[in-house]
């Protein structure tokens, strides 16, 4: 093996290696178990001491879970003691032969009776909703096949759900002195709409526009925005089971969460909050928009919004399709929503 010295400012010049040279075989070398990195005295103190904040943190983290651990037990010990007390409570009252026990016995047949109702309207809701939705699909068929005796049959199971109400008194008799003079298919099913289900639509229409103007206005003057949030939450379910209701649907609670979900549903597959967004800035302009105030602009937001369910929701509760009649538009009464904000600001 020949090597050449470095001669030029300490550098290493390249070197010439002969591979039958001895020296290069080397034993082969047991591999060292891995272990930590020599450091230096400095370092390795530094790395102590962030083990030691590292471990310190685990260790406030692993006391901060089990106080946790004890709040939720203590938490539920106290459920637990406040079950068993009411439950002892009401046993106790039961086992009394006095008057005592006669009203306790009595409160609960009326807390059983009430739960019972309760259920049973929950039922009965849910199917005056189907009911409503199967009417609808039955009267689009109609009009596609163009069917009379379909028609008929649509119509009769209408007239059955709206009958019994005082506002559609004198539009059912209407309806009733013109039937037998409809002949050709598809004017029967006209002929309903114009008669008995636009002064819905009329009525459908007021009820979402105070919806709208009451969310506005709530949302607008708010000084806290969990309240306003929950007044349009509660704004729009009252709204949603009112607008069932006028079309023969009469939703309880849980009616009325299954409407939501189905208006929800509605809104994504139509993309109607892009649309909604797209008709305030049609309404309000880009100037008055920059004049609002940020409340203001919120107010007008939610009132808009409530709008675009309400008509979807009257899409979805409507028991016949549209077929003469103008819908249910959004535009129509953004227009009313967004003068009275005009004046306001």
């Amino acid at each position: 093996m020949s090597e050449h010295r470095p001669s030029n400012g300490g550098k290493r010049a390249p070197l010439v290696f002969d591979a039958t040279d001895p020296a290069l075989i080397l034993e082969p070398v047991e591999p060292v178990p891995a272990e930590a990195p020599a450091t230096r005295p400095g370092a390795s103190a530094k790395g102590a001491a962030q083990g030691d904040v590292s471990a310190a943190a685990q260790s406030r983290g692993f006391r901060v879970g089990w106080v946790s651990v004890l709040v939720g037990a203590f938490v539920s010990l106290a459920g637990l003691a406040a079950s068993i007390g009411f439950a002892r409570f009401v046993s106790v009252v039961l086992e009394r032969s006095d008057w005592i026990g006669m009203m306790g016995w009595a409160l609960l047949g009326i807390a059983a009776l009430a739960l019972i109702v309760i259920a049973l309207r929950e039922i009965v809701g849910l199917i005056r909703l189907g009911r409503l939705a199967g009417l609808r699909h039955d009267a689009e068929a109609a009009k596609r096949k163009r069917d009379a005796n379909a028609e008929r049959n649509v119509v009769r199971r209408l007239r059955r759900v709206l009958s019994g109400r005082s506002d559609l008194a004198w539009s059912l008799a209407r309806f009733s002195e013109h039937e037998r003079d409809v002949r050709d298919p598809g004017d029967l099913l006209a002929l309903a709409e114009r008669e008995i289900v636009v002064p819905l639509d009329a009525q459908a229409r007021r009820q979402i526009l105070s919806s709208a103007k009451r969310v506005s206005l709530v949302t607008a003057m708010s000084p806290v925005a969990v309240i306003a949030v929950g007044f349009v939450l509660v704004e729009n379910l009252r709204m949603l089971r009112g607008l069932a209701t006028l079309y023969g649907g009469r939703p309880g609670m849980f009616g009325g969460l299954k409407l939501a979900r189905m208006v929800f549903v509605h809104i994504l597959a139509t993309g109607g909050v892009a649309l909604t967004d797209d008709l305030i800035g049609q309404f309000i302009g880009q100037d008055m928009a920059r004049r609002l105030s940020r409340r203001l602009g919120e107010g007008l937001f939610n009132g808009a919004l409530t709008a675009r369910i309400g008509a979807a929701a009257v899409e979805v509760c409507r028991p016949l399709p549209y077929i003469e009649a103008p819908p249910v538009r959004v535009r129509d009464i953004l227009a009313e929503l967004t003068r009275r904000q005009k004046a306001t600001a």
